[in-house]
């Protein structure tokens, strides 16, 4: 994505001066906010009653670009932290949001502030220099920032807050800590069920619109053979349609994923020419009603997976 920076207007600043200045409502819950709902689901489940979550971003939005209203600043400012994926996603709209805030114990470095990504194994690290990327599209100088998408990151992540809310508030550390625990089992109980359903269709390649899912594929052990996008965050092309549709012949690929927030008129008219199925996938919790929790994510997702390759019959590549 091309990170059209979301600049506050003076005019909004002004409006907002006196809210902000005001303190924020006594509550004895401490008050977490998000950038994504995956990290808010994540949050809640590790502060438990001790906490207040929200995200700024719906699940059915592109993390790289959200409006930075009014009503964000206020959460912001109001907020005892603020857990963001890092890696530059939300670079756009995050910066000024968080200037206007002037809630200093969740800008960088503060005492409640999170970065998500923080012992995360990344992948797909570029190794060029800054003009080299730029002509490979929108590609983020840290990493791939999708990390969220592998179940195994979740428990990283939720470490993450685990420890930062421990700093915060010693006495309820043990508490944190016991949630994590029983996340993280929980999770690995599910991630058993995930695997499970789609061990068949091991190194099955698929197509996807854009470059979200190297983590997902990665744990999955599923193959991506290319992208509807002829560059990250560049449209396609009439001449990489048509090559894309010979990678499907060759490949004998069956399914194109999709999240809810691209247009899906190449890929369909692609998949209409070959067979193929273009399937909606969730890339964060909320982008379908289904989709309600961080375990409901891979739950949706791998079983539309499992239902289009069954019903497209496709051969998995051993």
């Amino acid at each position: 994505m091309k990170c059209a920076k979301k600049y506050i207007s003076a005019g909004v600043i002004l409006t907002l001066s006196l809210a902000l200045s005001l303190p924020a409502r006594s509550n004895d819950k401490l008050k977490l906010v998000t950038t994504i709902p995956d990290l808010a689901d994540i949050a809640a489940r590790i502060g438990g009653d001790r906490v207040e979550v929200e995200a700024l971003a719906k699940g059915y939005q592109d993390p790289h670009f959200v409006d930075a209203k009014p009503s964000l600043i206020l959460k912001l400012k109001r907020a005892d932290m603020f857990i963001q994926v890092g890696l530059d996603l939300e670079i756009g709209w995050v910066p000024p949001l968080l200037e206007a805030a002037r809630n200093k114990n969740i800008f960088y470095g503060g005492t409640g502030y999170v970065n998500a990504s923080e012992g995360i194994e990344l992948l797909e690290v570029p190794n060029v220099d800054a003009a080299q990327l730029r002509a490979q599209g929108d590609i983020h100088v840290w990493g791939n920032p999708h990390f969220w998408l592998d179940p195994m990151n979740g428990k990283i992540i939720a470490g993450n807050i685990s420890a930062k809310l421990s700093k915060i508030s010693p006495s309820d550390a043990s508490y944190f800590q016991n949630n994590l625990a029983t996340f993280t089992a929980q999770l690995d109980s599910a991630n058993a069920v995930w695997m499970q359903k789609i061990a068949p269709f091991k190194n099955t390649e698929i197509l996807a619109y854009h470059n979200s899912w190297p983590y997902f594929e990665e744990h999955f052990q599923l193959r991506i053979a290319g992208f509807i996008e002829a560059k990250p965050g560049i449209p396609p092309t009439p001449g990489h349609l048509v090559d894309l549709i010979q990678i499907i012949k060759n490949k004998k690929i069956g399914v194109i994923i999709i999240s809810p927030y691209f247009d899906d008129k190449p890929a369909k008219s692609v998949a209409s020419q070959v067979g193929a199925k273009v399937i909606p996938v969730a890339p964060s919790v909320g982008a379908f009603k289904e989709v309600k929790s961080y375990f409901d994510l891979f739950s949706y997702n791998i079983d539309v997976l499992v239902k289009a390759f069954e019903e497209t019959e496709v051969a998995p590549i051993h």
